[in-house]
């Protein structure tokens, strides 16, 4: 797929007003993305790793720092993205993934909704990227192919996006990480006892 401008431009006023502000035509608000910071941060709870530094890759409206800000005040939460508008608006760095690497790595990487706006090679440095930075855990949410065919509301859901499939992505994920569900992704080496059956590969 061409992409008609980039990215930094599509994500604009009229985008967040569509797709998180207006409640008719966004798929999530507040309310349930904090439902899901809650799961992610409990399950690392439960395997006892702590959560002292926070990534924001994508940070959109900033639901995720609200979240931290009033839940875990103490958490080193840092944000970034790549349209201006967000950055202005919401007060995120000005970054792209796929060309931006912080020599740190965090306990806790986010990375909603975003490798689908990449072409295959953006999208390729951008996951190298991610587990270079990931010190414990990257939360990940990233459309495929499948998914465009059975489970998202194209009418809430930007499509514009690189279809792939679910096997492209984890072959380039597991080079950093092992899967342990619901989009939670352990970077190998992390000092962590799974169960068995709690790992997916």
């Amino acid at each position: 797929m061409a992409r008609r401008a980039p990215e930094s431009e599509i994500f604009n006023a009229a985008y967040y007003r569509r797709y998180y502000g207006d409640r008719r035509t966004r798929v999530h608000g507040a309310t349930e993305v904090a439902r899901l910071c809650t799961a992610v941060t409990s399950l690392l709870d439960w395997w006892q790793f702590p959560i002292d530094t926070v990534l924001d890759v994508g940070a959109g409206v900033g639901v995720w720092r609200d979240w931290f800000s009033k839940r875990r005040p103490k958490t080193k939460y840092r944000s970034i993205e790549i349209s201006r508008y967000a950055c202005e608006t919401y007060g995120h760095e000005l970054r792209d993934i796929a060309r931006w690497r912080d020599p740190a790595a965090y306990d806790l990487v986010v990375c909603q909704g975003v490798l689908p706006y990449l072409d295959d090679e953006q999208a390729e440095r951008a996951i190298d990227n991610l587990g270079a930075m990931t010190g414990g855990f990257l939360y990940l949410e990233a459309i495929t192919k499948k998914d465009l065919r059975n489970v998202v509301d194209d009418v809430k859901t930007d499509i514009e996006v690189y279809a792939r499939t679910g096997v492209w992505y984890r072959k380039r994920l597991e080079r950093h990480y092992m899967s342990v569900g619901c989009g939670l992704w352990a970077k190998k080496g992390t000092p962590v006892l799974f169960y068995e059956l709690e790992r997916i590969c």
